[in-house]
């Protein structure tokens, strides 16, 4: 299948962002001595693939061309989310099967799964566990396999993950399969009427939406948590991100989903942010989305390009 002809769109254009206090601050994260653990939560995912490069890290800048749009809050909150309004309210969509050039040139039907998943922490694999247990040969292409030898791997650098066989992650299933090809985690969820957010490993449902923390420190002497919520372009994947051959969340090609991203991925924001906190994003969305005409920086230029 050959990759789609839509250039892909600068890693830096002029984008709106949002600041609002959590609005269930006791929810927010009190202990923040593992915090570089969980920015890396995502970029373990591809270990292997940047073991030669450095990660890009976090790589949120407020003064690169970005309109920051502050809530005011006197109490002064433990925790504020910092959303990228401009991703967030554009009209990416997964387009796996349907021009997907995936991240490898010679593998295309393998999107993004071709690396495998690094899991988070031992709660993320042990969901995950859980739910291969449910599957079987039906809806799984490498059940037998899995059963066989086992469906993790362990990395170079001791990381453990999900299985690579024959070129691609164990649990893809491959063109040509009775069930479908396509991740079969994926299809259990839909035969099951659930959210794939629930039986997928952690790196998987959340691309690609980046969700990091970095501590600010206030002119007074406090800090608060930053959680930002934003856009996993290239530079998320580490260094070696700007070497795959095709990548989604910048391309025109995907900008053309029916509902905007904060709708689209309401369940993965929920789980991300919490139920309140996506409340209040989503209404600032909605204002967003009708006035467009009036602050064209809320529109993303894929999805513009993609018009």
């Amino acid at each position: 299948m050959p990759h789609p002809p839509a250039p892909e769109i600068g890693l830096d254009p002029a984008r709106l962002w949002l600041e609002f206090p959590d609005p269930e601050p006791a929810d927010a994260i009190e202990d923040t001595s593992n915090i570089d653990e969980i920015e890396d939560e995502l970029e373990d995912v591809v270990v292997g693939f940047t073991a030669d490069h450095e990660g890009s890290g976090n790589s949120d800048d407020p003064d690169d061309l970005e309109d920051d749009e502050e809530i005011e809050d006197d109490d002064q909150p433990a925790q504020v989310f910092r959303c990228d309004l401009t991703w967030l309210t554009s009209n990416w969509t997964c387009i796996y099967g349907s021009g997907c050039g995936g991240i490898y040139a010679d593998r295309p039907d393998d999107g993004c799964c071709t690396l495998g998943a690094h899991f988070a922490d031992e709660e993320d694999e042990q969901r995950v566990t859980e739910s291969v247990k449910m599957l079987d040969p039906t809806i799984w292409q490498y059940a037998d396999e899995g059963e066989r030898d086992g469906w993790i791997e362990v990395d170079p650098d001791g990381q453990r993950k999900t299985r690579v066989v024959d070129g691609a992650c164990i649990f893809l299933n491959r063109p040509g399969f009775a069930a479908g090809d396509g991740c079969s985690l994926h299809k259990l969820a839909w035969a099951q009427e659930r959210e794939p957010l629930e039986l997928k490993p952690d790196v998987c449902w959340q691309l690609p939406i980046r969700r990091s923390y970095r501590t600010i420190e206030r002119p007074d002497g406090t800090s608060y948590l930053e959680v930002t919520i934003s856009e996993y372009d290239r530079r998320g994947w580490g260094a070696g991100g700007h070497d795959l051959d095709w990548y989604c969340t910048g391309n025109p090609q995907a900008h053309v989903g029916r509902e905007p991203v904060y709708r689209s991925l309401r369940p993965e924001l929920v789980e991300l942010m919490g139920q309140a906190a996506y409340d209040v994003l989503a209404q600032h969305c909605d204002q967003v989305t009708g006035a467009r005409k009036l602050i064209p920086l809320t529109v993303h230029p894929a999805t513009t390009r993609a018009r």
